[in-house]
């Protein structure tokens, strides 16, 4: 693999690219037009695949910031004094971003199956699942949650909730709602 820096020009490409989108993944969701996006960013296509061979690596870029965010969450909830509440808490902030790009809950659940282990979005969803994991282990040995749920079912089960949300009149509420529902499930009794 090539380690140069980019070229400046190949830079500008590259972010105007993701900017791009991003910008029509809100619009259209994760399935939008790649020779779309590249003639929105001013580039031709084969500029867009030499920087993003596939979809996927496109949907990559445009997610890490997103993923980044998700893990450094999780890490700062890991001290918060009270784990089930730091565990919803999570959990909300992941389907404030699930939306965002409209499509991204569906890309999730999809990346969490075998066939993505060893790519850069399976990498991405392993990464989210494992950060949910130790929140949720917190929880389960604080007896505050059922020690039978795994990380994997709970991170389908929210992006469930997110594919939902996505087509409802208000999004955020119904998660909202739905993710209350969920943690009266979860609970420990």
């Amino acid at each position: 693999m090539d380690t140069r820096p980019m070229r400046a020009d190949a830079r500008r490409n590259y972010d105007r690219l993701v900017a791009t989108a991003r910008v029509a993944f809100m619009e259209h969701g994760t399935g939008a037009s790649l020779d779309d996006i590249a003639k929105r960013a001013g580039v031709g296509s084969g500029t867009l695949y030499r920087h993003f061979p596939t979809r996927d690596d496109l949907l990559h870029a445009v997610l890490r910031d997103r993923v980044d965010s998700l893990l450094t969450r999780a890490a700062d909830l890991l001290t918060a004094p009270t784990p089930e509440p730091a565990l919803a808490t999570w959990l909300r902030f992941y389907l404030a971003g699930a939306a965002t790009p409209r499509g991204t809950s569906t890309v999730i659940i999809d990346a969490l199956s075998p066939r993505w282990t060893g790519t850069a979005l399976g990498s991405c969803a392993d990464a989210i699942c494992e950060a949910l994991g130790h929140l949720l282990d917190r929880a389960q040995h604080a007896r505050a949650i059922r020690p039978d749920i795994d990380p994997r079912d709970l991170l389908r089960l929210t992006n469930a909730i997110g594919v939902a949300a996505e087509r409802t009149p208000d999004p955020g509420e119904y998660a909202d709602r739905m993710l209350a529902l969920l943690f009266e499930g979860l609970r420990a009794r």
